[in-house]
């Protein structure tokens, strides 16, 4: 049974087996917890982004998949990239939202990892509600089909916390 709690804080800071990266398709670094996670974790994340982007991914990483590199200097052994969908309210996107999470967990479970860490994915600059996205992200870790023990969604703001503790209560 995975073990599922929320906290507020830095995620580039976790010492967990893998850390979520809510990555932009490039895989090349963006803002937010994309560019968080490239300048702490150091060069070596975005060397293996590119080396991902030219063997698999050579148009970026599609909405809703996941892939995994290094963590370069980060306290994790790896980064499990996902693109999230960006909020639309003239289409119902969730399944994708949902697929970020579920697709995160399926890397980490062929990858091996008991413990990850997740942002609030799409809630930033893409625009999701964060009381929706926190129902998805919670009810789909809840139904995933998983070897990982250990989830831990780290938001960084204490109103993103916040939600996210009402949502695991």
């Amino acid at each position: 049974m995975t073990t599922i709690e929320a906290v507020q804080g830095d995620i580039t800071h976790e010492s967990v087996d893998a850390i979520v990266n809510a990555a932009n398709s490039s895989l090349l670094g963006g803002g937010g917890v994309d560019g968080a996670i490239h300048r702490r974790g150091g060069p070596a994340i975005l060397e293996e982004c590119r080396k991902l982007r030219a063997s698999r991914y050579g148009k970026g990483l599609p909405t809703g998949q996941a892939a995994a590199t290094t963590a370069g200097d980060l306290d994790a052994r790896w980064v499990i990239h996902t693109v999230g969908p960006v909020h639309s309210t003239s289409e119902d996107r969730s399944h994708l939202l949902a697929c970020c999470y579920r697709e995160s967990l399926r890397v980490a479970d062929e990858l091996g990892a008991r413990t990850v860490a997740f942002p609030a994915v799409s809630t930033g600059v893409y625009g999701w509600p964060m009381d929706d996205g926190a129902r998805i992200a919670v009810e789909t870790v809840r139904a995933a089909d998983t070897a990982v023990e250990r989830v831990r969604f780290v938001l960084f703001d204490r109103q993103a916390h916040e939600v996210f503790a009402a949502r695991l209560r």
